[in-house]
């Protein structure tokens, strides 16, 4: 099989170190990489330091940035077979991902066009007459994107396209279980007008990321993936500009005044088990009012039971198999800790190699893993509470504050959450599950810090710079 290219400062190259991408249904080859080599890193280092000398004007970016979206777009069906072939994905969702990446890199080029700075008056003290400040963000330096398996192409464009934009050279370290979908997207960017030393892209065994975090020719890290890896990244380098999306314990509360079990249930039932579960804002937590929790949790457990789960190239298929065997064991065992524990199995609960059944879950104990902790699997737990301040509470009574979801139509319950919920984002009539990929995303406490989407990154890529003229007739 041909071993796909990544790239060095822009340009295709591999080496001897060959990497095997196997779908995770059935172990079948996929595609193969190559590992960098040492060397070849070092190399898209300097590049990389190399081009951020240089300002790349906004029509540039912006013309690159427009290229990535129209190609994916052109090649959709092509990258939404990767995904699923090095995922394990449903088809569907990876078709919704590769649309989620044509619009990140479209709103990347406009943000490009028009990330300008801001103009402040001084002459409102008599000291300042006659002086205004010019106030514009520019790149901190070179960007280390980090990016995990579950989504690995739009997470990796939440990666590139803000460096892009701002002008900031990234080197991205993809997933070493998805490393495919990141080498198509350099393939796209290799096809632009963007200088060398830009972008590269490297997949680098997980035992060498500490080398590449701690290189001081990288002053910008951007993780995304498990709690403990990221925060240690963050003790490792404190002198670095370090943004953290670190998952959740994502919750949907179902308010005292929510009638409409209909939607309520179909939204919670399938993206509690969308990507297999494997989303950091999957629902994993149902919290519903004791008035509705009976009529509901039936409902749920039903709509559960139905969901297709198959072949994940199958058109129709909605739930496939987790990354590994090994992720699928790890659920199967927290799902047995909390039955132990006195939790009851409404649906589900069974593992056939990396296939993890959608499961519902009623009474599970607060302290049990599947409660407490990110499952990062298609398990969802149901509680029953008094008041839609009890559940508030419950939300909050997480270490994880990434979203949550509040299905009410009373606006002064609305404010309320918006205002209470010690979370980066709150999803009135709808599950926690819903982004847009422009808004600012990411969460409090242990889900990290600092926000993705695109105008967002591109700040957290930058810092202010202010230039103050003097003698000016305002």
């Amino acid at each position: 099989m041909v071993v796909t290219p990544f790239y060095v400062a822009g340009a295709p190259e591999t080496s001897d170190d060959v990497l095997t991408v196997r779908h995770p249904g059935d172990g079948r080859e996929v595609g193969r990489t190559a590992h960098a080599t040492p060397e070849q890193v070092d190399r898209a280092l300097d590049a990389a330091v190399e081009a951020a000398k240089e300002s790349l004007p906004a029509h540039a970016r912006a013309a690159a940035l427009d290229a990535v979206s129209r190609s994916l777009a052109e090649r959709a069906d092509a990258v939404a077979r990767l995904i699923t072939g090095e995922n394990g994905k449903p088809l569907k969702w990876a078709r919704a991902e590769v649309g989620r990446a044509v619009s990140t890199f479209r709103w990347a080029a406009e943000e490009a066009r028009r990330f300008s700075g801001e103009l402040q008056r001084l002459d409102t003290d008599p000291a300042a007459t006659g002086r205004i400040a010019l106030v514009r963000r520019v790149p901190r330096g070179p960007v280390l994107g980090i990016s995990p398996f579950n989504f690995p192409l739009n997470l990796v464009a939440h990666k590139v396209a803000p460096a892009i934009a701002v002008g900031a050279p990234i080197v991205l370290k993809p997933a070493p279980a998805t490393p495919l979908s990141a080498l198509l997207l350099g393939e796209i960017l290799a096809g632009t007008d963007l200088p060398a030393g830009m972008f590269s892209i490297l997949p680098v065994p997980n035992d060498r990321a500490p080398g590449l975090v701690a290189d001081p020719r990288l002053p910008v890290v951007s993780f995304t993936g498990s709690g403990p890896v990221g925060w240690q990244i963050r003790d490792a380098v404190p002198r670095k500009h370090v943004t953290l999306e670190l998952g959740g314990n994502a919750a949907a509360v179902v308010c005292a005044d929510w009638t409409d079990f209909e939607w309520a249930a179909s939204r919670i039932a399938t993206f509690s088990n969308y990507q297999a579960g494997q989303s950091c804002i999957a629902v994993q937590r149902v919290l519903i009012h004791a008035a509705s929790y009976d009529t509901l949790a039936a409902l749920i457990t039903e709509k559960v039971r139905g969901l297709k789960d198959g072949d994940p190239f199958d058109e129709e298929t909605e739930v496939g198999p987790m990354i590994s065997a090994a992720a699928a064991e790890r659920v199967e065992a927290w799902v047995a800790e909390a039955v132990a524990a006195g939790a009851k199995v409404l649906t589900g609960g069974t593992r056939d190699g990396a296939r993890f059944a959608p499961t519902v879950l009623a009474d599970v104990p607060p302290e049990a893993k599947a409660w407490s902790e990110e499952v990062f699997g298609p398990v969802l737990a149901l509680s029953r509470v008094g008041s839609d301040d009890e559940a508030f509470d419950q939300v909050n009574a997480s270490e994880y504050g990434l979203q949550a979801g509040v299905f009410t139509r009373d606006v002064t319950v609305a404010f309320r959450a918006a205002r209470d919920l010690k979370v980066g984002g709150v999803i009135v009539g709808d599950v926690p599950s819903y982004r847009a990929d422009q808004m600012p995303y990411g969460g409090t406490k242990g889900s990290g810090v600092g926000r993705e989407g695109l105008r967002s990154a591109m700040d957290d890529y930058t810092e202010p710079r202010t230039l103050v003229l003097t003698g000016l007739a305002l």
